[in-house]
C-alpha cells in the first residue's frame, strides 16, 4: 500500500515515513502544498496524509483541488489546528478524516487502515443539474456564475430534488427529508417552499426546471 505524506515539518514527516514503512507501507514525502498536489496527481496512492498549514498552498486548497480534478483518494488531515470550525472546513473541502497534533501513532495507523479499506469511492461535493449547482457542504446554490441565496428549508428541498434529478419526488418524501418527525403542521408548506424556489432558481433566469407532476409530486429537470 502506498501513502503520500504532505507535511512541512521535515522531522515529523521522516518519523511518519519510518513508522509507516515498518508497518509495510510504501511512503512518499512532500513538504509544501504545490509539491504535494503535483505528486498526488502523478502517482496512484491508497491514502494521503495532508497537513493543513503548508507553504505555497494550504492543505484545504490541496484537498479541494484534488476533489475538483476528480481524484477521490482518501485523505486524512493531520494538523495542529484543533478548533471545531477547522475540522468542519477540512471535511467540507473533501477530507475523509481529521487528526490533531500531537497524536497517537497507533490511532493514526488504525485510521489509515480504515481509509484504505474504504478505498477511493467517488463522493461528489456538489450536485449539478444543467447549469444549476447545489453544494451541500457549503449550503450554496448557484446557476451559472450567479449565487442564489436560499433559506435552510428551501435548500433542503432543493437538495432532495437535485439528488433525484429527472425523477418524481412526492410531497411526503420532501416533508420527510426537510422537516423532522415531530412536524405535524400543514403539508402545504412544501408547496409554499416550491413556489419560493421557482421564484429564485427559475424565473430570474427564464427557466422552468422545477416542474409539478400533477397528482404525483415534483421533478427537477436539467
Amino acid at each position: 500500500m502506498r501513502i503520500l505524506v504532505v507535511d512541512d515539518e521535515v522531522r515529523l514527516a521522516e518519523l511518519l515515513r519510518s513508522g509507516l514503512t515498518r508497518e509495510g507501507f510504501a511512503v512518499d514525502l512532500a513538504h509544501d502544498g504545490h509539491e504535494g498536489l503535483w505528486m498526488a496527481t502523478q502517482q496512484p496512492y491508497d491514502v494521503i496524509v495532508l497537513d493543513v498549514m503548508l507553504p505555497s498552498l494550504h492543505g484545504y486548497g490541496v484537498c479541494a483541488k484534488l476533489r475538483e480534478s476528480g481524484s477521490w483518494t482518501p485523505i486524512l488531515m493531520l494538523t495542529a489546528k484543533d478548533g471545531e470550525y477547522d475540522e468542519a472546513e477540512a471535511l467540507d473541502t473533501g477530507a475523509d478524516d481529521y487528526l490533531t497534533k500531537p497524536f497517537s501513532f497507533v490511532v493514526l495507523l488504525a485510521r489509515l487502515r480504515a481509509l484504505v479499506r474504504r478505498g477511493a469511492r467517488e463522493r461528489p461535493a456538489a450536485l449539478v443539474v444543467g447549469d444549476l449547482r447545489v453544494d451541500p457542504a457549503g449550503l450554496r446554490c448557484s446557476r451559472g456564475d450567479v449565487r442564489i441565496p436560499l433559506t435552510p428549508k428551501e435548500f433542503a428541498v432543493l437538495h432532495c430534488l437535485a439528488r433525484h434529478a429527472g425523477e418524481v419526488v412526492t410531497k411526503s418524501e420532501l416533508l420527510s427529508r426537510a422537516w423532522d418527525f415531530s412536524y405535524d403542521g400543514d403539508s402545504n408548506v412544501v408547496e409554499v417552499c416550491i413556489s419560493a424556489l421557482r421564484r429564485k432558481i427559475d424565473r430570474p433566469f427564464g427557466r422552468t426546471t422545477l416542474r409539478t407532476v400533477r397528482g404525483a409530486g415534483y421533478r427537477l429537470e436539467a
